[in-house]
């Protein structure tokens, strides 16, 4: 007698927010449910914090910056997520960088930015700065300072993955993953052996087989990095990740910083800030005690809290 196979996980994928939505369910008779909630999610979170709809909630609370405005419960959600993590990286991740990252020419979808920019350099600007964010989420109402602009695209992806995984494996009573490009998480029982997760600079362009892996089993991976959401402005090679204390692109000290934590949005905090902080990351996120895998420019790789070797890939977080 053969021992029986376990069913591999089922999958499916489609482009979503600017990247690739991925779902894996370990029932596949559970896939079309679990693919249900992962696009209500995501066209939620689409209407609520899109920098490039004109019917967004972002976009009304961006052109009322100035005057109060009452807030949905999605976007107050994201809001205080985006928030949060800002007092947690003393503001290396700050959601008032809106106007610095229009200004570089982000100020479309990802897919219509000119790879060649041939405009001037802006004048770079320290953002606002969170703290000026007047936010009573007692009636919801949110009052930017004048000439703000908040880009939430920090927190809110990795939000909507933790709310989709949850909520799919709880309409499909099994277990989930959900990757929004750098942003992935995990609800429900593990398959044996856990979710095994390839590692790389591009999310849509994975390491061949027997590159470097890590398995998870529960818990949050997300992954910051400055190769591919790149173009040229006036000669210079810029990217998405703006420091708030400069306005200016952070200095390229890290190509990826993957994190591993209880939430996506812990782990998209952590490792955009660490991003941020270039050469002082790595002293920061030991602090944290947080796994982490940081790639620097030339390739060398420095893992801290317990983060495995590429070896042998270990449980993930629990």
């Amino acid at each position: 007698m053969t021992a029986p196979t376990a069913t591999p996980p089922a999958e499916v994928r489609f482009p979503a927010l600017g990247t690739t939505a991925v779902l894996l369910v370990t029932e596949p008779a559970a896939l079309p449910a679990a693919e249900t909630v992962l696009r209500a999610e995501l066209a939620a979170v689409d209407a609520a914090c899109s920098r490039f709809r004109p019917d967004s909630e972002l976009t009304r609370v961006n052109l009322s910056a100035g005057t109060p405005v009452m807030v949905g419960m999605r976007f107050a959600e994201a809001l205080q997520a985006a928030l949060r993590a800002a007092e947690l990286t003393d503001g290396a991740v700050d959601p008032t960088v809106g106007r610095a990252v229009i200004a570089l020419g982000y100020d479309r979808t990802f897919a219509c930015v000119r790879p060649e920019d041939a405009r001037p350099l802006p004048v770079f600007r320290p953002a606002p700065g969170w703290q000026r964010i007047d936010w009573d989420p007692r009636t919801a109402t949110l009052c930017l300072p004048p000439d703000t602009s908040l880009d939430l695209g920090a927190t809110a992806k990795a939000l909507a993955a933790d709310r989709a995984a949850r909520r799919a494996a709880a309409m499909a009573g099994c277990g989930v993953l959900v990757g929004l490009g750098g942003d992935l998480a995990v609800a429900g029982p593990a398959p044996d052996g856990g979710w095994r997760i390839a590692l790389a600079d591009d999310h849509a362009r994975p390491a061949p087989h027997g590159g470097p892996a890590v398995t998870v089993t529960s818990g949050a991976l997300a992954t910051s990095g400055i190769r591919v959401r790149t173009w040229r402005r006036a000669g210079r090679t810029v990217h998405h990740i703006v420091d708030p204390a400069t306005g200016e692109p952070a200095a390229p000290v890290w190509r990826t910083v993957t994190v591993a934590a209880g939430t996506c949005v812990d782990a998209n905090t952590a490792s955009t800030a660490a991003v941020v902080r270039g050469h002082a990351a790595v002293d920061w996120l030991r602090g944290t005690g947080l796994p982490a895998r940081m790639v620097a420019l030339d390739g060398r790789v420095v893992r801290l809290g317990g983060w495995p070797s590429e070896a042998t890939p270990a449980g993930g977080p629990r």
